[in-house]
């Protein structure tokens, strides 16, 4: 056990400084998206899949039904696509010859032209199946594989995403384990399953639905100085990875530490409603991008050190017929026209460190100087919400808005949020996405400098 980590709270904070750092300057090669359909301005499969195999690195899909429309399209693209099972279907599936009738009415006919990856047999069973789908949802797991190997489909794997709900605890890893009624009759012939068909134990684990705001570094993969588990000398400096090994600790009580993990679902919204400060776009760029970089690097999870990750992240469209809080239509890394919400680094033309555009193109700076200023639409609110932020977790000297400061006055909110949102953009390099500011931002080529007041360049 390292203590001097331990006693050290500096040391660590440089520590995670400098793994960040690494992550920093490695490039995104690659990662699994899933593409949901909960919106009536999304273009049609067909351009979807292009733009992927065409404009982006991402490579492969996960779908949350069996859109025939969008099995089709994939045809031939050689990107991998993951369907859904509904859980409705769960307890009929459990049966082999029902089973085998469903692998020839919806796989036969499109594959090997669609490369099918994992059959997902249900999304989130355990937590939000009744009792129907839970008792036969393991049953209709190895129907389904069987299924699959009749068929010589042996390529195609069997799995289930879970929500952590299925955990009893998660602070510290070591203290996790499985909720204790699913254990026995459910998780563990489950994990035995994906260790003789050698399919992953696919999870959602998802920092943002746990967030509050002590844990804001925590969750975002910022310097902090961590949660240390005593019982086995680790140091988490991230939530994700503190997730990753309360899974991988509670299937080890079980005797499946073997057993290789999915990451089915993360994601961070780049919006949210009036107040949901932690709902930005740079929140969800740097959640994504940390994401991406891990799912890829093979650095691992301290408990799990050099393991990769098959990651998919969530989501590749804002969806704006989703139910519920503005958040929840705003996980997209594109809007429905592809362009880029901000980047992760998966745009073909994009340079590592670059920023999303409003556009997947690449932005081309222009020849004069550019300068980010509120929309003129833009609530005092949402304004004054930018500078809270930008002059806590966003690192701006706020001296200059402040009594006495070159742009204190005129002293209101539009004015002082102008300052701060431009002294933002040009820290972070001038892109566009630095300038979104949750869609309250705009890019002029008007310099707003006045009297003593000037914005940088």
């Amino acid at each position: 056990m390292d203590t001097s980590t331990k006693r050290n709270p500096h040391l660590t904070i440089l520590i995670s400084a400098l793994i960040l750092l690494l992550f920093h300057i490695t490039a995104v090669a690659s990662i699994g998206v899933n593409y949901g359909t909960m919106g009536d301005n999304l273009p049609p499969p067909l351009q979807v899949a292009q733009f992927i195999k065409t404009r982006t690195t991402i490579d492969r899909v996960k779908i949350f039904d069996m859109n025939l429309d969008i099995i089709r399209a994939f045809a031939g693209t050689n990107i991998p696509l993951s369907v859904t099972i509904p859980n409705g279907l769960i307890p009929v599936l459990s049966n082999l010859t029902a089973a085998r009738q469903w692998v020839g009415s919806n796989i036969r006919p499109f594959y090997p032209s669609t490369r099918f990856e994992y059959i997902l047999v249900g999304s989130e069973v355990l937590h939000w199946g009744d009792a129907a789908m839970v008792n036969n949802l393991v049953p209709a797991m190895r129907s389904i594989h069987h299924a699959l190997l009749k068929s010589n489909f042996t390529a195609i794997k069997v799995t289930t995403p879970h929500s952590l709900g299925i955990l009893n605890s998660s602070r510290p890893p070591s203290s996790a384990s499985f909720q204790f009624g699913w254990q026995k009759y459910f998780l563990t012939p489950m994990l035995e399953f994906h260790r003789e068909a050698k399919s992953p134990f696919m999870v959602n684990p998802y920092p943002y639905f746990a967030w509050n705001p002590k844990d804001n570094n925590f969750a975002l993969f910022k310097p902090n100085p961590g949660l240390f588990d005593p019982a086995t000398g680790k140091n988490y400096t991230d939530a994700y990875d503190l997730l990753l090994d309360a899974v991988h600790v509670s299937m080890k009580k079980l005797g499946f530490g073997d057993v290789e993990i999915a990451v089915g679902e993360t994601g961070w919204p780049s919006a949210g409603d009036p107040g949901m400060w932690w709902c930005t776009v740079e929140n969800a760029r740097w959640h994504n991008l940390n994401v991406a970089r891990k799912a890829g690097s093979g650095v691992g999870t301290p408990l799990m050190p050099g393991r990769k990750f098959e990651t998919f992240v969530f989501s590749l469209f804002n969806e704006n017929l989703k139910p519920g809080a503005a958040d929840e239509r705003n996980f997209g890394l594109f809007r429905p026209d592809f362009s880029a919400v901000y980047d992760i680094e998966i745009m073909r033309q994009s340079q590592p460190g670059g920023g999303g555009s409003a556009a997947p193109a690449p932005v081309t700076p222009t020849s004069g100087k550019q300068w980010c200023v509120p929309k003129s639409g833009a609530t005092e609110a949402s304004l004054q919400a930018n500078i809270n932020w930008a002059c806590t977790d966003g690192g701006v000297d706020c001296s200059a808005i402040k009594a006495g400061g070159a742009c204190f006055n005129p002293n209101t909110v539009k004015s002082h949020a102008a300052y701060i949102m431009n002294a933002y953009y040009q820290a972070k390099g001038h892109q566009d996405f630095n300038c979104d500011f949750s869609g309250t931002g705009t890019v002029t080529t008007s310099d707003p400098s006045y009297g003593a007041c000037k914005y940088t360049a």
